[in-house]
């Protein structure tokens, strides 16, 4: 028998954790963080380091107190990818149990830099897996990382097998047969695992199952970036774009661009510059060839101030954080002239990315446009594609791996309905084999 805890982000999105237990061993799939109230949190603290009993406090990491009688078998803590949401509560968290921690080069490159920003000391060792490739953590228990396509690198689907069927952990993913980074989805293993019917669960990021369509590739939101930042005319104009951090493919086509504008091209806060190096140490990307990257602020207030003195703001591509309207993110701070870089009519602003579709995101980044609007700047919104899967991509996965159960992962009910009502087409039975979840209930297959 298989037991399943869903311990976090199956009633809200963030927080993701799943506990996997198969006689007297457990493993972890994921540990994120709920990353407005860790931001929240964040900003409330004067020294910028924070403990994991405020966080806790602040409903920003998952409630480990739900699989508190597993605590002593946890074997492993397997983040899937590099997002916050997935791995971010491991600095705070994974010293609590003896387990090592399990994740591509990436992931680790990027989960080195979070630990050591914090005073806690961490003791944990992470092992680094290459994408499609397995490890065997016990007699019992074999993972396998399976390549998937998403808005970071080296996101792999997790394959956790026991002598009594396997559970395929797929948290988050896109099906995109064209990344401008890395390589398409390992459909060969997909469709070889549902040939054999080897998967008795499936646990399937839900976000955006409610989306009839197939989530177009990031090569198309390339093409947008291209009509955008070459195809409309920015001569003597300021140019800012604006980016998930984490999302290198994307920073990639932003260079790329910025090269053929033949402009100098500066990164602006500490997450681009935490990534970035993250994805050179991987020998994924090299930036720093073309790029000045300022991560610390003082860096980014004495290069905007250069700029200014220079007088040569057309010759520059900015690209700075604070897609989401965070407040004390760098493109925040520029617009409300917290930083000496003067914003004029017709300046360009990029916002190649979406809205985080939560009321807090979706505040804040309306009272950043609307301070944009003041001063007369153009916006350019929306360049972009998700990296997660739509409700055809889901479709498609399940009828290649043909999973014996599923459960909706990554939302709350308003998410993970949408799902299950895709199950009952493809033939699933509601409480039977596809599982509407909770945080913190558990289910014996």
């Amino acid at each position: 028998m298989i037991e399943i805890c869903t311990v976090g982000g199956y009633s809200e999105v963030g927080k993701n954790m799943t506990a996997i237990k198969y006689q007297d061993e457990v493993v972890l799939l994921d540990m994120g963080l709920q990353v407005d109230k860790y931001i929240s949190a964040k900003d409330e603290n004067d020294d910028d380091i924070i403990d994991a009993k405020e966080l806790a406090r602040q409903g920003a990491l998952p409630d480990e107190t739900l699989i508190k009688d597993w605590k002593k078998k946890v074997l492993a803590i397997i983040p899937t990818h590099a997002h916050l949401d997935h791995l971010g509560a491991i600095p705070f968290m994974a010293s609590k149990y003896d387990a090592e921690i399990l994740c591509t080069q990436f992931s680790a490159n990027v989960l080195k830099r979070l630990i050591s920003e914090k005073a806690n000391k961490f003791s944990n060792k992470i092992t680094t897996l290459a994408v499609n490739s397995v490890y065997q953590l016990s007699e019992n228990i074999r993972i396998e990382f399976i390549n998937s396509t998403h808005s970071t690198p080296q996101t792999v689907m997790v394959l956790v097998q026991t002598p009594e069927g396997s559970v395929l952990y797929c948290n988050d993913f896109k099906l995109d047969n064209n990344p401008v980074i890395g390589d398409k989805p390992n459909y060969r293993r997909l469709n070889e695992l549902g040939a054999k019917k080897e998967v008795k669960l499936l646990i399937m990021d839900a976000l955006y199952s409610n989306l009839e369509r197939k989530t177009p590739s990031e090569s198309i939101a390339r093409e947008m970036l291209r009509e955008v930042m070459l195809g409309v005319s920015s001569k003597d104009k300021a140019v800012i774009v604006t980016t998930f951090s984490s999302h290198i493919a994307r920073l990639k086509s932003i260079v790329d661009f910025g090269k053929k504008m033949k402009r100098k091209i500066v990164f602006l806060g500490r997450s681009l510059a935490k990534y970035t190096e993250a994805a050179e140490e991987c020998g994924i990307v090299n930036f720093s060839d073309d790029v000045e990257i300022c991560g610390w602020s003082s860096k980014v207030r004495k290069k905007l101030k250069e700029i200014e003195k220079q007088g040569n703001r057309e010759k520059y591509l900015i690209v700075a954080t604070g897609h989401q309207g965070e407040p004390n993110a760098v493109l925040s701070k520029i617009v409300k002239g917290k930083l000496r870089f003067r914003l004029f009519s017709e300046d360009h602003v990029i916002f190649s990315c979406g809205v985080i579709p939560n009321p807090v995101n979706i505040a804040q980044r309306q009272i950043l446009e609307d301070e944009f609007k003041k001063h007369k700047v153009r916006i350019f919104k929306d360049i972009h594609q998700s990296g997660h899967a739509s409700r055809e991509d889901h479709r498609d996965l399940i009828n290649m791996v043909r999973p014996e159960h599923i459960i909706p992962s990554h939302g709350d009910f308003s998410k993970t309905s949408h799902l299950m009502s895709l199950a009952q087409e493809l033939g699933y039975q509601p409480g039977k084999t596809v599982h509407l979840m909770q945080d913190g209930q558990r289910l014996s297959i």
